[in-house]
């Protein structure tokens, strides 16, 4: 009798056990199934971007000479006027002092001839020659004073040095390259964007309200200061397809150089713009699909189009609707043509719980 009741109780026990287990694999099956959410969002667009100077030019020698005098450093902050370079100035110097001396003994024979005209002792055409001698002892006098003013080489602008390209003793020749000077007050960023995001662009923005855009610097932090998209050039790559905008920033810690690279950020608004999570979908040789669950619970892969990425989360161009249904999790457990049982969460209480805000 005790056998008996023994195994009547390790029947009962098995018979739960395995009700057990049925119910646990039952709940294993069961998959997470939600819908696309349509509704307006901001996207954001990176561009790769050269950051330019808003003044960078080259200093170069006007006139002949060796390079007497170095005063500046390299990389240093000079302002404008600041004398940088000196040529040697000997030989301008004695022109200009011959140029003078030209002008004074013309302003003396200009004076005797205008007594003697005076007196009708020479005739007025006399005077008008001595005049033209004095006026052209006079330009030359100028002519003097500029090529000496150009052996001292001052800043056109407050701007930072770059290298030298030449030390001091050196023999110059005209035009020869001295350095570089950058004014980084402002930043001029160029980036180039496809038509059909110009003409998204053109259609959302006035000129009372221009776009404002962000850097992402090589290290990929943010600029600290917002830039302003001002000036779009006047003809696209027909190459590339692609126009090149150019936004301006402010510098006022001089952290931007003229040269650097980063990433421009563009937010853009999107009507009516498909949502889905990242997760729910899958790639297949470089193509995105996602699972769609239909009214008999048969899940089939469709392809889809993606319009704009932000973390998390997709948007979509084609191949889905906010009215279907989609597998958003066990993705990687199913085949076409399977048939699953699954728990609908709302589109709406599935998106806030990833990382990216929407707007």
């Amino acid at each position: 009798m005790k056998k008996f009741l023994i195994l009547i109780g390790v029947s009962t026990l098995f018979f739960a056990s395995c009700e057990s287990h049925k119910e646990e694999k039952e709940e294993e099956t069961k998959f997470l199934v939600t819908s696309p959410l349509k509704k307006d969002t901001l996207i954001t667009r990176d561009y790769v971007c050269q950051i330019r100077s808003i003044q960078h030019i080259e200093l170069r020698a006007l006139e002949k000479g060796y390079l007497q005098n170095i005063l500046v450093d390299e990389g240093q902050f000079v302002k404008k006027g600041q004398r940088m370079f000196q040529i040697m100035p000997t030989q301008y110097q004695a022109e200009q002092q011959k140029a003078q001396a030209e002008v004074e003994f013309a302003e003396i024979e200009y004076q005797n001839t205008k007594r003697l005209a005076d007196s009708n002792i020479v005739s007025p055409n006399e005077l008008a020659l001595a005049k033209a001698r004095l006026a052209k002892a006079k330009a030359e006098l100028s002519l003097a004073n500029v090529h000496l003013g150009f052996t001292d080489i001052r800043a056109p602008f407050d701007g930072i040095m770059d290298h030298f390209y030449v030390r001091q003793g050196s023999l110059l020749d005209e035009g020869d390259m001295l350095t570089t000077i950058s004014d980084n007050n402002q930043m001029w960023v160029y980036f180039n964007v496809p038509e059909a995001e110009y003409l998204d662009y053109k259609s959302n923005t006035t000129t009372e309200n221009l776009l404002k855009v962000n850097l992402l610097m090589a290290n990929n932090k943010l600029f600290e200061y917002p830039g302003t998209v001002k000036t779009i050039e006047a003809d696209f790559n027909n190459e590339t397809g692609t126009i090149a905008f150019r936004a301006t920033f402010p510098n006022p810690k001089a952290l931007l150089r003229h040269g650097e690279t980063g990433n421009i950020q563009m937010t853009i608004p999107m009507k009516s713009a498909i949502l889905i999570p990242q997760k729910a979908t899958f790639e297949v040789l470089e193509k995105k699909y996602v699972y769609v669950v239909g009214k008999d619970n048969t899940v089939k892969s469709r392809e889809i189009e993606i319009a704009a990425e932000m973390p998390d989360i997709y948007v979509i161009k084609a191949g889905l609707n906010e009215n279907e249904r989609i597998m958003l999790e066990g993705i990687r457990k199913v085949k076409d043509n399977d048939k699953i049982t699954y728990k609908y969460e709302d589109p709406k209480s599935v998106l806030p719980k990833l990382k990216v805000y929407v707007e």
